[in-house]
């Protein structure tokens, strides 16, 4: 740290110690919150084929509105919140960009000076969704029971015309302005409400899920999932979901002879969609537009810091993250034993001081 330069250790470890506890009491933690989705499609020629849904900022913690101690520096971002949504004008995959990619976000504060570069997780680019039976044989697009998942609807495929499932106000809504990531969550029909028992495996159609908002733990009824092709929902078809495939939501009971009740959204509503049978083939039920979504697994990745401490002259990233902490606990009542102690992360390079607050 610039600003401990020129000081004894013993001084130095004073500062920190103090600085840390005051940082812990006060609460300056800050925090950069980047979401995405986990594939994305190529465009082609002219054709531009938009994020969706587009990657998001989020700035949350108080320590961005805790002012830098006097006489170690200046400059903040101010407010907390979104802070950016790379949406339709701004974010689209070339067609030479098959394969792996990052998102890179590089923040500066007021004044010019670097906070740091923050990377997403790994985007796939995809040319299109399969439209193949889809096999447990290549997994790599498949969604599995507990991940992250957005939904979208797009009327007459119009980029203009999509919404996004979330919820405000405690509330589902169909939003034009923000979408929400859910935890997909393969159902048990004899589980208590709110109670979701660990069941792994991918999802497959026709199977009963639950949607459930990461950010306010809301969810929606038990519904059944549905592939959907020509807007009509199969009732049939249990092969496991895909990336970016249409399915529809079809909430359990109702008359056998009836085509079922859908989630479907009304403007910025959501609401339920009676569908009908279709008198071609038993096999289907005949959807309108606002009851056909788009499935695609979401991403998120979180870097916390703080520097309330001292305002540093070097960006803050590469910032440490921890993801797994092993103790070693002695056998018996023993005091005063030093407990070896072993972290496993990402960006824990040399020299760098770890504390531990109990």
């Amino acid at each position: 740290n610039p600003w401990l330069k020129g000081k004894s250790s013993p001084e130095c470890t004073t500062i920190l110690r103090e600085g840390v506890c005051r940082c812990l009491q006060q609460g300056c933690e800050q925090t950069v919150r980047i979401l995405h989705a986990k594939v994305a499609q190529k465009s082609y020629g002219n054709e531009k084929r938009f994020f969706c849904p587009p990657p998001c900022v989020y700035l949350a913690g108080p320590g961005w509105r805790v002012k830098p101690v006097q006489g170690q520096g200046e400059g903040a971002l101010r407010g907390r919140g979104l802070l950016v949504s790379a949406g339709r004008t701004a974010l689209w995959a070339w067609e030479r960009d098959a394969g792996l990619h990052r998102l890179v976000l590089r923040l500066v504060l007021r004044g010019g000076r670097e906070l740091g570069t923050f990377h997403s997780r790994l985007i796939k680019v995809i040319s299109k969704p399969s439209q193949k039976k889809q096999s447990l044989k290549n997994t790599d697009l498949c969604i599995s029971s507990g991940s992250k998942v957005s939904l979208f609807n797009r009327l007459r495929s119009q980029t203009v015309s999509t919404r996004y499932l979330s919820v405000e106000d405690g509330a589902f809504v169909a939003s034009a302005r923000q979408w929400a990531a859910f935890t997909l969550h393969l159902a048990d029909e004899h589980a208590t409400q709110g109670d979701f028992p660990p069941r792994e495996g991918y999802v497959r159609y026709g199977s009963l899920v639950q949607l459930v908002c990461t950010v306010t733990g809301i969810t929606l009824p038990p519904m059944i999932i549905r592939k959907v092709a020509k807007q009509c929902a199969l009732l049939d078809v249990d092969e496991p979901i895909s990336q970016l495939h249409k399915c529809a939501f079809q909430f359990p009971g109702g008359p056998p002879e009836g085509g079922g009740t859908y989630l479907c959204l009304a403007t910025e509503k959501v609401v339920q969609f009676q569908a009908s049978r279709c008198p071609k083939e038993a096999n289907r039920a005949l959807l309108n537009d606002s009851s056909c979504w788009t499935i695609i697994g979401t991403e998120s990745v979180e870097f916390s810091f703080s520097t309330s401490l001292a305002c540093p002259r070097e960006p803050v990233t590469p910032v440490p993250r921890i993801s797994t902490l092993e103790v070693a606990w002695p056998w018996g009542r023993r005091r005063h034993v030093e407990i070896p102690k072993r972290l496993y992360g990402k960006s824990l390079y040399e020299q760098i001081s770890i504390r531990f607050a109990f």
